[in-house]
């Protein structure tokens, strides 16, 4: 019944067509047959309470596209109390013109081609800003003669779902991410602005823990002011170091949801303030044995606690990002394995030669010289006999760690295997009398005596050097001229100096 009542209203030029509605209904009440009239106006009070019962959008519209007919769920999404106050206006009352221009438009064709509209998706930005996904049907509406009168609308609301979906395919999309091998900063500035886009007036930050130290590390944040990213990009974990540095130090979440009176802030009051942070959530990261591997934070102006949105996109950012940091830690400690020697930690054979061309292809470019001097223990096999294996490890790995500390970050020092080292030396400013200086001095570092389980340990060394371009043009080839001088150093007597073609020191 209320569709007939509808049908005939729609077509009316009545200035309220609510009214008009109500109108007939009363009128029902004064026919001949009184108890069918109250029958039927009781069914369409009846069907009006049912329909605002409903979680869907029900509305019906006149050929202007003006609403005759709304529910209480389509009021209330629309900013007003209920679906009354929706009658007689647009849809440009009550969205932005474009939106509004666009859905007009549907309608238009709907009821001049008498075709339905079945199941579209609509994504709605209602007048407080919140973003509304539908999905819609709108169907035209006859009058007893067949004529198009208006439409009728149903919509369902499917935000929530859109946004499952949006949350599901963004953790795919993060996870491929990390199967694929991409750079960690790379996986990380994904997940903050996944975080983000979600979230109004939020803003996300990834603190990386250093490893073997207890300082976070900047790791991504995208929308944070970088000069503040820099500011806190080392700080030290703790007690009370703001809600990040405290996590990290608690290994639990911390809500701070004033920073302006909380205490954990007390040390980094000025700073939040000079860059209007009013509250701040922190999870630490964590790896499957239990080890922090840094933290998830949210900013946000307003003082305040976290909704449970946010904590549910922050769990689900900690355990992503969890992911990422220890798979790039596994494969930053492969390509580690691979390239060092694992007593040392010096770098290998493998590294050795492709460090040792490029600087052999620097030198020739920019025509300087580069030196290669080859060491070998001259008394190791007598340690390892006397004192045992594990005792020649320890051996090698001091005297390692005493050449490492003789050399400039531009040289490379390797192991090449066994009692053998090899060091190239490319600063552009030396001289050969120089690098023959700082050998001899490395010569002497090595034949000082340590202790080893009581044991007092005297380990010299023969070193051969070659130059480039004199003594060679290729990597092997230097190495190899090092090599037979290091052996005529070992035939003068060991615990000697020699240059290739040249006398021993």
């Amino acid at each position: 019944m209320v569709g007939t009542l509808l049908h005939s209203v729609a077509g009316s030029d009545a200035a309220d067509p609510l009214d008009e509605l109500c109108s007939r209904l009363l009128r029902i009440s004064t026919d001949s047959d009184i108890d069918l009239d109250v029958a039927l106006v009781t069914r369409e009070l009846e069907t009006r309470t049912l329909l605002d019962q409903l979680p869907e959008f029900i509305y019906v519209k006149d050929r202007r596209s003006r609403f005759v007919f709304a529910n209480a769920a389509a009021g209330r999404n629309s900013r007003f109390h209920d679906g009354s106050d929706l009658i007689g206006k647009t849809d440009f009352d009550i969205l932005d013109h474009g939106t509004a221009r666009e859905l007009f438009a549907i309608e238009q064709e709907v009821m001049s081609t008498g075709t339905p509209v079945e199941g579209r998706e609509e994504r709605i930005t209602l007048p407080d800003g919140r973003l509304l996904w539908l999905t819609t049907s709108k169907m035209p509406l006859r009058n007893a003669d067949g004529y198009i009168v208006g439409l009728v609308g149903i919509s369902r609301d499917i935000t929530e779902r859109k946004r499952q979906d949006d949350r599901r395919h963004g953790h795919a999309r993060l996870l491929e991410m990390i199967a694929r091998g991409q750079p960690l900063r790379a996986v990380l500035d994904a997940l903050v602005r996944t975080v983000e886009e979600e979230l109004d007036g939020v803003t996300a930050s990834v603190l990386l823990l250093e490893e073997g130290t207890d300082r976070l590390r900047h790791g991504a944040a995208t929308n944070l002011p970088p000069a503040y990213t820099k500011l806190i990009d080392g700080i030290q974990i703790g007690p009370k170091v703001g809600s990040c540095g405290t996590a990290a130090w608690r290994r639990a979440p911390v809500v701070v949801k004033d920073v302006m009176t909380d205490p954990l802030w007390e040390d980094y009051r000025e700073l939040a303030k000079a860059f209007s942070l009013g509250s701040c959530w922190s999870t630490p990261i964590m790896a499957p044995d239990g080890v922090v591997l840094g933290t998830f934070g949210l900013y946000s102006e307003a003082g305040r606690e976290p909704t449970e949105l946010e904590w549910e996109l922050t769990a689900m950012a900690t355990d992503i990002a969890g992911i990422a940091i220890e798979r790039a830690r596994n494969e930053d400690r492969i390509r580690h394995m691979a390239h060092h020697d694992p007593l040392t930690g010096l770098p290998n054979r493998t590294l050795f030669w492709t460090q040792f061309g490029r600087a052999l292809h620097e030198a020739r470019r920019e025509n300087r010289k580069v030196t290669v001097a080859y060491i070998d223990l001259d008394n190791f096999k007598q340690i390892n006999d006397t004192l045992g294996h594990a005792a020649g490890d320890e051996v090698l790995k001091t005297l390692s760690s005493r050449m490492a500390r003789c050399i400039r970050a531009s040289d490379l020092l390797v192991r090449l295997g066994g009692d053998e080292f090899a060091i190239v030396f490319s600063n552009p400013n030396h001289d050969d009398l120089g690098v023959l200086r700082r050998l001899q001095e490395l010569r002497a570092g090595i034949s000082r005596p340590f202790f080893i389980e009581e044991h007092s340990v005297v380990a010299t060394c023969s070193m051969g050097v070659a130059f480039f371009p004199q003594d060679g043009d290729t990597p092997e080839a230097l190495l190899a001229r090092a090599d037979r001088a290091m052996y005529e150093a070992k035939d003068m007597g060991r615990d000697k100096l020699r240059v290739a073609g040249g006398e021993g020191i």
